[in-house]
């Protein structure tokens, strides 16, 4: 399997999500707290699939 970099929108995406699931981890965006995990893990399988996906 060859991975590829992912597109730029999709790298910042995925930093935005393991921030906001570190903030709601730590407490201080009640909102996200309760998904906090799955954040996390929806930001990792997103930087993921731009590895794993040419063009994405």
């Amino acid at each position: 399997m060859r991975l590829t970099p992912p597109k730029q929108w999709v790298f910042w995406a995925a930093l935005v999500l393991a921030v906001v699931a570190l903030l709601g981890a730590l407490g201080i965006l009640a909102f996200a707290a309760p998904y906090a995990t799955w954040l996390a893990v929806a930001g990792w399988a997103l930087l993921a699939a731009g590895n794993a996906v040419k063009g994405f």
